[in-house]
Parts: C-alpha cells; sequence; structure tokens
C-alpha cells in the first residue's frame, strides 16, 4: 500500500522501517529531515508537510509525542485534514487521550475519512524488531483493509472495537505498568531493608503464588465471577488482611513507606467491617466495582 508516515522519532523511525520493510511504499515527514535519514536512503520519499505527505495516499500513520502534537498535525494549517481523500485512511500510532482522538475522528468523519486509533506496545526495542502490540480501533471494515500495515508494524496485533477503544487500552496497560512498577519498589526496598539481599528476595518472591503466574494470568483463564464463597481452597480475607497487616507493620518498624501497601490494608479495613474475612480475599474487588459502577463479571 501507499503509506505516509508523520514523525519519525524514536518510535516512529523503526516502525516506518519495518513497514518500508513489508513492501509499502513509504512518504515520510518529520520536524527534522534528518530524524529519517536512513528512510530516505532506505528508499522512502520525503515530504516537507504533513499536507504534502497525504497527498494520493491510502494510508497516513502518525506517532507523534504529545495529543497537541497530533492535533496540530491533523487539524492545523497545512494539516492532514486539508489533503487526505475520502479513500485514505487517517492511523494514529501516538498514546493519545481519547478525548482527542474522538474529536479527530469525528472531525475526519465530517469529511467522509476513516481514522483509527492504533497506540503500540513495546517500547523502542520492540518497535525494531517489531515485538509490538498494536491496539486499534475504528470502523473494522477499515481495520481489515489495512491490517497488513499494521502488522508490518507490530506481530500482535489487535482489534479493540469502536473507535477510542484502542487508546483505552493503551492507557490503561500504562497505568497497570506503573502500579507494578510502583509495587515492586516498594516490597523490594522493605524487604532489602529488612535484611535479605535482592537477588535472594527477587528468587523467592519470583517463585511464590503472587508473582509465578502472570498478573491477568487468572481473568484469562478463569471465569469471571462474583462468587466469593469459601472452599476447602480458600484463602480468605481475614488471612490476607492478617498478612498485609504484618508487611505493613514491618514496613513502620524499618521506616519504609509503604504508599501502595497502606492503600491495599485500607480497602481490605473497609472490607472486613462489611463481615466478608471468610469469603476468598479476591472479595476486595467488589468495593473498586461498588465504587466505579462497573460489574467485572457481567463485563
Amino acid at each position: 500500500m501507499k503509506v505516509a508516515w508523520i514523525g519519525v522519532g524514536r518510535m516512529g523511525n523503526p516502525m516506518a522501517a519495518n513497514v518500508l520493510k513489508g513492501g509499502h511504499q513509504l512518504t515520510v515527514h518529520d520536524i527534522r529531515r534528518e530524524n529519517a535519514t536512513n528512510l530516505l536512503e532506505a528508499g522512502a520519499r520525503w515530504a516537507s508537510t504533513p499536507a504534502e505527505a497525504a497527498v494520493d495516499q491510502e494510508v497516513v500513520a502518525m506517532c507523534l509525542p504529545m495529543p497537541r502534537d497530533v492535533e496540530a498535525v491533523c487539524l492545523g494549517g497545512g494539516s492532514l485534514i486539508e489533503a487526505v481523500e475520502p479513500s485514505t485512511v487517517v492511523v494514529d500510532c501516538s498514546t493519545n487521550s481519547v478525548e482527542v482522538v474522538r474529536k479527530l475522528h469525528a472531525a475526519f468523519a465530517a469529511k467522509g475519512i476513516q481514522f483509527i486509533d492504533a497506540p503500540v506496545s513495546g517500547g523502542v526495542p520492540g518497535a525494531i524488531s517489531r515485538d509490538l502490540c498494536v491496539m486499534a480501533s475504528g470502523d473494522e471494515a477499515t481495520f481489515d483493509r489495512i491490517r497488513g500495515v499494521l502488522e508490518a508494524m507490530g506481530d500482535k496485533v489487535v482489534y479493540c472495537g469502536g473507535v477510542g477503544n484502542g487508546t483505552v487500552c493503551k492507557l490503561t496497560h500504562q497505568l497497570f505498568s506503573a502500579i507494578i512498577q510502583h509495587g515492586a519498589a516498594e516490597v523490594l526496598t522493605l524487604g532489602v531493608k529488612a535484611g535479605v539481599p535482592l537477588k535472594i528476595l527477587v528468587d523467592a518472591i519470583s517463585k511464590s503464588a503472587g508473582a509465578k503466574n502472570p498478573p491477568l494470568h487468572r481473568w484469562k483463564t478463569q471465569p469471571v465471577t462474583s462468587d466469593f464463597e469459601p472452599d476447602a481452597l480458600t484463602f480468605t480475607l481475614a488471612l490476607s488482611h492478617k498478612d498485609i497487616g504484618l508487611a505493613n507493620a514491618m514496613g513502620r518498624q524499618y521506616g519504609v513507606p509503604l504508599h501502595i501497601g497502606a492503600a491495599v490494608e485500607q480497602n481490605m479495613i473497609e472490607a472486613m467491617n462489611r463481615g466478608w474475612g471468610t469469603r476468598k480475599a479476591e472479595v476486595v474487588r467488589l468495593l473498586q466495582e461498588e465504587r466505579s459502577r462497573v460489574n467485572l463479571s457481567k463485563a
């Protein structure tokens, strides 16, 4: 396909290079022409503006730093919306805001142009090796039409549904990843300050129940249920509450701040006060469902 690529920085450059390697014709634009040197040497064509890049293209893809950058490229002076034709599909691979994505979709739709948000996850190494998850959303027939271009960018292309869903998936992933990083920092600093060498601590935790399976493994392999009644194998909320209380007490003993640990314990106290102590420890999930008015077992 004929593809224009806007933004060839740390992520965009290797992604665009893989599109070129995938056999697609490539036109590139960036605020710094030198960023595209390797692509031009490999056969890409240069365009001096986003609008120039968009002329006579089947796909126009962007990978830009901030939502305001995407909006400017799409709707500002010399922008894509001035040049793209109804047959062109505009694809935003940036990590954008849902609000901006839906605004852009509406603006392009008013001119009969399809807009797909397709943020990616895998970092610069993944962009280079094509080990990327591409979270695409928008019109499904349009997604199917350009799937080959998306698969040239990454080896794990997921259709997420209606416009904006891909961005929701990306942003929730980013939050999930950050929570895990912060949680890991808390427990490891606690364990080390309490006297366990880091290598031994990591080895012990990684072989234990909470860490030996991927974080979402149960959500993928077991039915999502709101039945938290105990059985012969149940680890109860009361036992979990006791353990977390002891861990937080150890944090106070060694002077290690445990912000996430404290929040977890407060949730458990609230759940215990509701009389849920003999139920499965996972019952604390109901508190978040109640606060957000989301029933995950019916989602």
